[in-house]
């Protein structure tokens, strides 16, 4: 296969690239290697000699549409480039929207004028949802929980954007899901929850289970915005890249489609419960202040993934503590390649 990823030097992106190349397929990468930790993914990526790399920012609409030409026998498209940070959103909403927004309708047109067929993955957010204040949310003594959703948050909640990055990622799924209905394209949303894993170049904003291990190795502050009760149901990378793939391979059922793709009830946990799993790993106690709660920050959100089991016949494979386990030892057996990412 030749697979296109744009964002491929990111987290996720590195990770799907990997992946096809140990099939021996051939991927093309695009990134501008903007992120904390892109370069050294791309050095990581080098030694297969079926990688092309391709330095560019989606927001070029000129050399977005070029490059999908020249690759529109792609055989899968994962679009997974963004701005990814909520914060960084609030304090700067243009460049916000023109990578998401404005990124992601380039890469459809461009695929639209090329007439690509192959499926194009697009990773989303389950922020479209906002803070789902009509979920009725009780306080336990550790953790936050639904009252009446013990499976989750389904694809049938209704949209809420909050926060310029919610806007942004949901104005662009909305684009995605309508190149499907009015061009024909193969395209998938993913409203994906939090994903975890190996290449997680965590900072304080963004990636936050790989952030509190990296910074509790390192020995950085930690805050914990928020009472630390929150709630999210984590996934493990390669269980996304499942997901990705379980799509592309039943384009008849998903094409069109939306999913939530998260951990599900069974792998949701609190903040405090990776601060205390830290802690029993490092056999030390772990410093860390509270600090106010973030715009958008929901007190709960675990997915309901009934919908991409019943129609991709998916569901994760890896539990919260062989998750956990796996990018704890990665920080540890990187701590000069993440201290010179920082």
């Amino acid at each position: 296969m030749k697979v296109l990823i744009s964002g491929g030097a990111g987290f996720i992106g590195s990770n799907a690239a990997q992946r096809f190349l140990a099939k021996g397929d051939e991927v093309v990468v695009i990134d501008n290697l903007s992120r904390a930790g892109a370069d050294s993914n791309l050095v990581w990526l080098r030694y297969h000699e079926q990688l092309k790399f391709l330095n560019l920012d989606i927001r070029d609409a000129s050399r977005v549409y070029k490059v999908i030409a020249e690759h529109r026998d792609a055989d899968l498209i994962l679009h997974l480039a963004a701005q990814v940070a909520v914060t960084t959103s609030v304090i700067d909403p243009r460049t916000d929207f023109e990578v998401n927004a404005l990124g992601t309708l380039n890469i459809l047109e461009a695929a639209r004028i090329a007439k690509v067929d192959a499926p194009i993955i697009y990773s989303s957010t389950n922020k479209v949802y906002g803070g789902v204040d009509d979920v009725r949310i009780i306080e336990g003594t550790e953790r936050y929980e639904y009252a009446d959703r013990p499976l989750g948050i389904s694809e049938q909640q209704n949209l809420d954007f909050h926060s310029p990055y919610g806007c942004s990622k949901g104005a662009a799924e909305q684009y995605v899901r309508d190149y499907h209905r009015i061009y024909g394209l193969n395209t998938v949303v993913m409203r994906q929850s939090c994903i975890y894993g190996p290449r997680q170049f965590g900072v304080e904003d963004q990636g936050w289970v790989a952030w509190f291990m990296i910074g509790a190795d390192s020995g950085y502050p930690l805050t914990i915005y928020g009472d630390g009760k929150q709630v999210r149901d984590i996934l493990f990378v390669e269980d996304l890249l499942d997901a990705f793939e379980a799509a592309a391979a039943n384009m008849k059922t998903s094409a069109g489609g939306v999913f939530n793709i998260g951990g599900g009830p069974a792998n949701a946990i609190a903040l405090m419960d990776l601060i205390n799993y830290i802690q029993n790993r490092q056999a030390k106690g772990l410093k860390y202040t509270f600090g106010p709660w973030r715009p958008g920050d929901q007190r709960v959100y675990v997915s309901d993934i009934r919908h991409a089991r019943a129609v991709l016949g998916w569901e994760p494979r890896v539990n919260v503590k062989e998750g956990l386990d796996s990018l704890y030892n990665w920080v540890r057996e990187n701590r000069e390649l993440l201290r010179c990412a920082a």
